[in-house]
């Protein structure tokens, strides 16, 4: 059965994390939003369903939001998870942890508001920037070190895309770093995932997206 994913059409954003677990397994899916009027159905849905934001996905009858709930499912029907509940709940754990730096990472751009261009709140960027760049990188990317050899799954998965995000967004301040787990993951991703990398289906990062490239926040 084809899942439908539901995420905005232009951004890798936090559905990146769910397309790379439904290319790496080969499973039939369609990226709703980005068809013809895709986003005008992806408004109504999300009004029917009473979902607060994309993503979501629906397979058959089940309809699941919230990106780290989705792989949480998707995970054990795509091989990339096992059946064990407490092992499945470990994954789960990890991605929530991987949800919060995420949250971290946007916070770089928009410390102060959403409804705010980067532009009104550029000082007070600069300086949550630092501070992530000092200290929340190495926090949360000394603990994803210690998780990176983990069997294969979803959350290996998710790893390599905030390390290609955070190579993106803080390329200096990347270059200075040495997560040799991580490195060693990503590198294998890059290879599992070369022909979805090399596609059309592979949204660039941008300007618009959960990861931003601003010299001036990376120090």
């Amino acid at each position: 059965m084809t899942y439908s994913l539901y995420y905005w059409p232009s951004i890798q954003g936090r559905g990146e994390f769910v397309r790379l677990a439904l290319e790496d397994a080969g499973a039939g899916y369609v990226d709703v939003a980005r068809k013809k009027n895709g986003v005008e159905l992806m408004s109504k849905k999300l009004r029917q369903l009473h979902i607060f934001a994309p993503p979501f996905l629906c397979h058959g009858k089940v309809v699941v939001a919230q990106t780290a709930l989705i792989l949480h499912y998707l995970g054990p029907r795509l091989g990339l998870a096992p059946k064990a509940e407490a092992a499945r709940l470990r994954l789960l754990q990890l991605q929530l942890t991987i949800t919060d730096f995420l949250v971290e990472v946007h916070d770089t751009h928009h410390p102060i508001a959403n409804s705010l261009y980067y532009e009104d709140q550029r000082a007070e960027s600069l300086r949550r920037a630092k501070l992530f760049r000092e200290q929340r990188i190495p926090k949360f990317l000394g603990y994803f070190e210690t998780q990176a050899t983990l069997p294969f799954s979803y959350v290996s998965l998710s790893l390599f895309q905030v390390m290609e995000g955070l190579d993106y967004a803080f390329p200096e301040a990347m270059r200075k770093t040495s997560y040799r787990n991580l490195r060693q993951l990503q590198e294998r991703v890059k290879k599992r995932l070369a022909p979805y990398l090399a596609s059309a289906r592979r949204i660039p990062f941008n300007q618009s997206g959960l990861f931003r490239h601003y010299p001036e926040l990376d120090g």
